[in-house]
C-alpha cells in the first residue's frame, strides 16, 4: 500500500509543502515514485512522519529530530524528559490563559469608538460588535483585554484603516512566502510570526511570546480564526501556528 503525498498531508494534517520541505532536507524521504515520478510514501514512511511530528510538537528544531530518529545510538529519554516538563508547563499556562482575541477579530470587538458608517468603510460587512460579549466573558478580567479596550476606543477611523492596511499587507507576505514552499520554521517564516507578534504589542496589547505560542493554537483551535486566514491562502492558519511555534522556540533556545 502507497499513498500520495497529498494523501499523506491529509492524514497527518501537515501542508504538502511541508513533506516537499521534509524530503528534501532528507528528515523524510519517500520509500518510492510512481511512473509520473510523484513522491509515494509507504507505512514505514508514515510512523516516520508521526514520530517527526511527535519530537516537532514537544519543541524539538528539525536537524535534532533528525539525528533522534537516525542515530540507533541516541536516546532520546532525556530529552523527553525535558520537553515533558516544558510540555506540562505549557499545558498549564493553556488552561490559564485568559489573553484578549487577537489582531483585527479581537480588536473590532472591543471598545470600538466609530459611526456605523465609520464601522463599515473600516470593516466592510463584518460586525465588529459580534463577539464582543463572548471576548467580555472570556477574557475581561486579563490586563490584555483592558488594555486593548482602552487603545481601540482611542482610535480614530483613520487608525483602523491604517491598522487593518498594515495586518492585510502581512498575511497577505505569510501567504506569500507559504506559497513560494518556504518552511514554516524558516528564518523567513519566524520573522514573519515575530513581526505579526510586534504589530499586536503595537496596538492592541503587550503580546508576550509566552501568550503569542497560545494564540497561535486558537488559530487552529476556532474555526471563525482559521476560517479568516484561510480566506487568503488555504492551510495559511496552521502555517501562521507552525512559524509562531517556531519564533517561540527559537527566542527561548537564544534566552
Amino acid at each position: 500500500m502507497s499513498y500520495s503525498v497529498g494523501q499523506v498531508a491529509g492524514y497527518a494534517g501537515v501542508t504538502v509543502r511541508t513533506l516537499h520541505h521534509y524530503d528534501e532536507i532528507g528528515l523524510l524521504r519517500p520509500s518510492g515514485r510512481s511512473r509520473a515520478g510523484h513522491r509515494r510514501y509507504d507505512d514505514a514512511d508514515l510512523d516516520r512522519l508521526q514520530r517527526i511530528l511527535f519530537y516537532r510538537e514537544l519543541g524539538f528544531p528539525l536537524d535534532e529530530v533528525a539525528a533522534l530518529l537516525d542515530d540507533p545510538d541516541a536516546d532520546p529519554r532525556e530529552h523527553l524528559r525535558r520537553q515533558h516538563e516544558l510540555l506540562t508547563a505549557r499545558i498549564a499556562r493553556l488552561q490559564e490563559m485568559a489573553a484578549a482575541v487577537e489582531h483585527a477579530m479581537e480588536a473590532r470587538a472591543m471598545g470600538i469608538n466609530l459611526t456605523p458608517e465609520e464601522k463599515f468603510e473600516v470593516f466592510g460587512d463584518h460586525d465588529p460588535d459580534q463577539y464582543a460579549e463572548e471576548v467580555e466573558q472570556r477574557w475581561g478580567d486579563t490586563d490584555a483585554y483592558r488594555e486593548s479596550q482602552r487603545r481601540a476606543a482611542a482610535y480614530t477611523k483613520e487608525d483602523w484603516l491604517r491598522i487593518k492596511r498594515e495586518g492585510e499587507e502581512l498575511v497577505e507576505r505569510l501567504a506569500a512566502l507559504m506559497a513560494s514552499g518556504a518552511a514554516p520554521d524558516s528564518p523567513a517564516a519566524t520573522d514573519l510570526a515575530e513581526e505579526h507578534r510586534s504589530q499586536i504589542t503595537r496596538y492592541h496589547y503587550e503580546c508576550s511570546y509566552e501568550m503569542h505560542g497560545c494564540l497561535a493554537e486558537m488559530y487552529v483551535a476556532d474555526e471563525r480564526f482559521t476560517a479568516f486566514y484561510d480566506a487568503t491562502a488555504p492551510g495559511l492558519a496552521a502555517f501562521l501556528r507552525e512559524a509562531i511555534l517556531a519564533n517561540v522556540r527559537h527566542r527561548a533556545e537564544g534566552a
